[in-house]
């Protein structure tokens, strides 16, 4: 008759919680312990200030990041990194957030780039035409 909506499903890797190899999630993951391998969400992600994920890549829907990420990151919604952050691989994702403080390093990507406006042309930039050089 009815069906009651079930609670999000939660996966939690506590501050003493190491895991080393493939992790698969569905529902949300909340890191503050120490992930070493590929990480694939189902939801949404967090990695908290006390959290590290190290790997060849990490998929979610919305990924927050507060700790340390180094890995090949895909987020089909959000990227947000906090102050706090620190981040190092390449990024594709549909919207990105980055505080003030955070540390990054890597190529972004955003998955929606085709739906901008087409590129208009841009005058030349002061001192960027050939000019015959003052020194003969």
């Amino acid at each position: 008759m009815f069906r009651r909506k079930s609670a999000p499903l939660l996966t939690y890797l506590s501050q003493k919680t190491e895991l080393e190899g493939t992790l698969h999630a569905e529902g949300m993951l909340r890191v503050d312990g120490i992930v070493h391998g590929t990480v694939d969400v189902h939801g949404d992600m967090e990695i908290s200030s006390t959290g590290l994920v190290e790997g060849p890549e990490v998929k979610a829907h919305n990924l927050v990041v507060h700790g340390v990420l180094k890995a090949r990151v895909i987020a089909k919604g959000k990227l947000t990194l906090s102050r706090t952050a620190r981040l190092e691989g390449d990024v594709i994702a549909g919207a990105l957030e980055i505080e003030a403080g955070a540390y990054y390093t890597g190529f972004i990507e955003t998955q929606d780039a085709k739906s901008l406006p087409p590129s208009r042309d841009l005058p030349e930039l002061y001192g960027t035409t050939d000019t015959p050089s003052l020194n003969p």
